[in-house]
C-alpha cells in the first residue's frame, strides 16, 4: 500500500511541475504554489531526484520574478545536490539559468554558463538543448562583435537542430538562428547573405501555427534594414510601409512602432524623398518619449541632427546632436560614438577637435573592452575544451588498463609490456604535437597583437607630435605677434589683445595637455611610488584635495608586472577625479600593502558617500571594475551616505 501511494504522490509532483511550468494557462503566483506544493511532497517522500526538479522550477521563478538574492541562494543548492546525483541533465538547465541571470549583467560570465551548459548537453546527447545554449552564446557574441565567433555556433546550432523532425520548438529555434545569421552578416557589410538568412527566418516564423504578429514583425524589420543599409531603398520602404500597416502595432508595441517610423523616415531621407520630414521624425520622437523609451530616442535623435545640418539649419542640428550625445552617455557604447562623430562634423573649430578627440579616446577604449571581452571567450573556450580533453584522455587511460589488465590474465607478462609500452609512445606523440600546434597558435596571436599594438603607439605619436609642433607652434607664434601688438596705449585694444592672449594661453595648455595624455607611458627605471608621488601633487592642486600615500617599504615594485602597475595609476587617477566630482571631499588616502602574497591598494575618501544599492553604477565605477577584473584581482567598495567610500583593491603580484 505504501508503494502505491508514493506512485500516486510522484505523478501528483509531476502534474504540479508541469502546471507550474505553463506559462500559458496559470499565473506566476499560481505556478509559484504549484512549485512549493511539489517541492513539499517530494520532501515528504524523500525522492531526491523529484527534490531536485521542484527546487530548480522554483528557482526559475524567482529569476522570473526578478527576485535575485533568492535565485542565487537557491541556485547554488541546486547545483551541489545535482552534483551529488549526478544528474548531468539538472546541472546542466541549472548553468543555462545561471547564464540567464548574467546576460544582461556581464556577458562574459554568462558566456561562460552558456558555454558550460552547453558541454553538458553535449557528452549527454542532448542536442535540442545544446542547441539553444549555441543560440544564446551566438547572440552573446554577436552583441559583442565577435562576428565569426557568432557565425560558427549559429551554424553548429543549426546543423543540430536539422537533425531532428520539424516540430514547433525545432522550427522555431531555428528561425532564432538564421535571424542571428542575417544580423551578424549585416554588421559584416556583406548584405546578400544578410537578406538571404533573414528570408529563411522570416519563413521558418510564417509556418508555426499561431505565431504571434510581433515576431513577424521583427523579422520583417530586420529584413527591410539589410535592404537599406544595402541601398536597395525602395524594397526597404515597401517592408516598412508593411510593417506601419499593422494597426495594432502603435498601440500594442509603441517603441516598435517609433523604430519602425524612424527606419521608414530615415530610409526616404537616403532615398532623396524628404516629404514629410522632419513630421515623421518627430512622431517617432514623441511616442518614444511618451513612454520613456529613451535608448530608442537616441538613434531618432542622430537622424534629426543630421537632417537639419543638411538643410543648414545649424542650431536645430546641434540640438538634436548634443540630446543624442547626453542620453547615450547612460549607456557609453557605439551609439555615443555615433553621437560624437556627429557633433565633430556639425561643430567647428575648437569644439570640433574636442568632440573628434573625445571619440577617439572612447573609441581605443571601448575597443580594448571589446577585445578583452572576446579574448575572454576564447580563453573559456579553450580551457573548457581542454579540461574536457583531459577527461576524455583519464577515461581512455582507464579504459585501456582494464582492457590490459584482461590481457594479462590470459597472456604473458612480455605481450603487456609491448603493448603498453606503444600506448604510452603514441599517448607522448599526440601530446608533443598538441604541445606545438598550441606554441604556434600562441605565437601567431602574440605577433598579431604586437603589430597592433605597434601601430596605435605610432599613430599615438604622431598625432601628438602634430598637436604638439605644428598647431601648438602657431598658437605660440600668435600670441608673441598680439603681444607685439600691445603697444598701442588705447586702454580698449590693450584689454582686447590681453583677452586674445589668455585665450590663446589656455588653448596651448589644453593642447599640451592632450600632447602629454597621447604619449604618457612608464618608463622602466622610474620609481613607482614617485610616478604616484606626482600624480597626487598634480591632482591635489587642480582637484583643491589633501592627498595623503602611504605604502610599505618592504614591497619590491621590480617584481610587480607593468601591467599591474599600470592598471593601479589609472585607478588611482579614476578614483580622484571621482571624488573631486560627487564626493565634495577634502582629504583622501592612498595605501599601498601586501597581504597574504598579493599587492593591495586602499583608496579612501572623507566625502559624502552614496547608498550603493540604489546607485546606478556609473562609467568611473565601470572603469574601475573592468580594470581590477583585467588583472583579476578583488574589488570592495564601502560606502554610505554621509560615510565617505573606501575602495579595496587585491591582486595577484605575479599577474600575466
Amino acid at each position: 500500500m505504501q508503494s502505491i501511494a508514493q506512485a500516486k504522490q510522484i505523478d501528483t509532483i509531476s502534474l504540479l511541475l508541469d502546471k507550474a511550468s505553463n506559462t500559458n494557462d496559470y499565473s506566476y503566483n499560481d505556478r509559484f504554489l504549484f512549485s512549493k506544493k511539489a517541492s513539499r511532497l517530494a520532501h515528504e517522500i524523500r525522492v531526491d531526484s523529484l527534490i531536485l526538479k521542484s527546487e530548480i522550477q522554483i528557482a526559475d521563478l524567482f529569476l522570473e520574478e526578478k527576485q535575485f538574492d533568492l535565485f542565487l541562494k537557491m541556485n547554488k543548492y541546486n547545483l551541489q545536490l545535482a552534483k551529488r546525483l549526478g544528474d548531468s541533465t539538472s546541472m546542466g538547465h541549472i548553468y543555462s539559468y545561471r547564464g540567464n541571470y548574467f546576460y544582461n549583467r556581464a556577458s562574459d560570465s554568462a558566456f561562460f554558463y552558456y558555454h558550460r551548459a552547453e558541454k553538458i548537453f553535449y557528452k549527454i546527447n542532448d542536442g535540442y538543448n545544446r542547441a539553444v545554449m549555441l543560440l544564446n552564446i551566438a547572440i552573446i557574441q554577436k552583441n559583442e562583435k565577435d562576428f565569426i565567433g557568432s557565425e560558427v555556433s549559429s551554424f553548429e546550432g543549426i546543423k543540430i537542430l536539422d537533425s531532428f523532425p520539424p516540430q514547433y520548438k525545432i522550427i522555431r529555434k531555428k528561425a532564432f538562428l538564421y535571424n542571428n545569421l542575417g544580423l551578424v552578416y549585416d554588421q559584416l557589410d556583406q548584405f546578400e547573405d544578410a537578406i538571404e538568412y533573414h528570408n529563411k527566418s522570416l519563413s521558418l516564423k510564417r509556418k508555426l501555427e499561431g505565431n504571434n504578429k510581433s515576431t513577424i514583425n521583427n523579422s520583417l524589420n530586420n529584413l527591410a534594414l539589410a535592404y537599406k543599409n544595402s541601398g536597395n531603398y525602395n524594397i526597404a520602404l515597401s517592408y516598412y510601409q508593411d510593417i506601419l500597416s499593422d494597426s495594432n502595432l502603435k498601440r500594442d508595441r509603441p517603441g516598435v512602432y517609433a523604430l519602425v517610423l524612424d527606419n521608414y523616415a530615415h530610409t526616404r531621407y537616403l532615398n532623396n524623398n524628404e516629404d514629410e520630414l522632419p513630421e515623421l521624425y518627430l512622431r517617432a520622437l514623441n511616442i518614444c518619449d511618451s513612454i520613456g523609451d529613451s535608448y530608442n530616442s537616441i538613434i531618432i535623435n542622430q537622424h534629426l541632427a543630421q537632417y537639419f545640418y543638411n538643410q543648414n539649419k545649424i542650431d536645430s542640428a546641434k540640438y538634436y546632436a548634443y540630446t543624442a550625445r547626453d542620453i547615450s552617455k547612460q549607456y557609453h557604447n557605439d551609439d555615443l560614438l555615433k553621437s560624437l562623430l556627429l557633433l565633430a562634423r556639425i561643430e567647428t573649430d575648437s569644439m570640433a577637435v574636442k568632440h573628434y578627440e573625445t571619440y577617439i579616446h572612447l573609441n581605443d577604449s571601448l575597443q580594448k573592452t571589446e577585445r578583452a571581452i572576446r579574448n575572454k571567450f576564447t580563453r573559456i573556450s579553450y580551457e573548457t575544451n581542454d579540461l574536457e580533453l583531459k577527461n576524455e584522455k583519464i577515461t581512455r587511460e582507464r579504459l585501456l588498463f582494464m582492457l590490459l589488465s584482461l590481457v594479462l590474465l590470459v597472456s604473458s607478462f612480455l605481450i603487456f609490456t609491448i603493448v603498453s609500452q606503444r600506448s604510452k609512445n603514441k599517448s607522448l606523440q599526440f601530446k608533443q604535437k598538441q604541445q606545438q600546434a598550441n606554441e604556434d597558435i600562441y605565437n601567431l596571436m602574440l605577433s598579431q597583437q604586437d603589430k597592433i599594438d605597434e601601430a596605435r603607439m605610432s599613430e599615438k605619436r604622431r598625432i601628438s607630435e602634430e598637436l604638439h609642433d605644428g598647431i601648438l607652434g602657431r598658437l605660440f607664434g600668435t600670441r608673441l605677434s598680439l603681444d607685439s601688438l600691445n603697444a598701442s596705449k588705447t586702454d580698449d585694444a590693450i584689454k582686447i589683445r590681453s583677452n586674445y592672449i589668455e585665450e590663446l594661453k589656455a588653448i596651448e595648455l589644453e593642447i599640451r595637455k592632450v600632447s602629454h595624455d597621447l604619449n604618457i607611458d612608464f618608463v622602466a627605471n622610474s620609481s613607482y611610488i614617485d610616478i604616484i608621488k606626482e600624480l597626487l601633487e598634480k591632482q591635489s592642486s587642480a582637484y583643491n584635495l589633501i592627498c595623503n600615500l602611504k605604502y610599505q617599504d618592504k614591497i619590491n615594485w621590480e617584481d610587480i608586472s607593468n601591467k599591474i602597475k599600470i592598471h593601479y595609476y589609472r585607478i588611482i587617477q579614476e578614483a580622484l577625479q571621482n571624488t573631486w566630482k560627487h564626493a565634495e571631499a577634502k582629504q583622501i588616502y592612498i595605501d599601498f600593502y601586501t597581504k597574504e602574497g598579493d599587492i593591495c591598494l586602499d583608496i579612501l575618501d572623507d566625502g559624502k558617500g552614496f547608498d550603493f544599492s540604489k546607485s546606478r553604477k556609473g562609467i568611473g565605477i565601470k572603469n574601475i571594475t573592468s580594470r581590477v577584473n583585467d588583472i583579476e584581482g578583488f574589488l570592495l567598495i564601502k560606502t554610505d551616505k554621509n560615510e565617505g567610500t573606501k575602495l579595496t583593491i587585491q591582486t595577484p603580484i605575479y599577474n600575466n
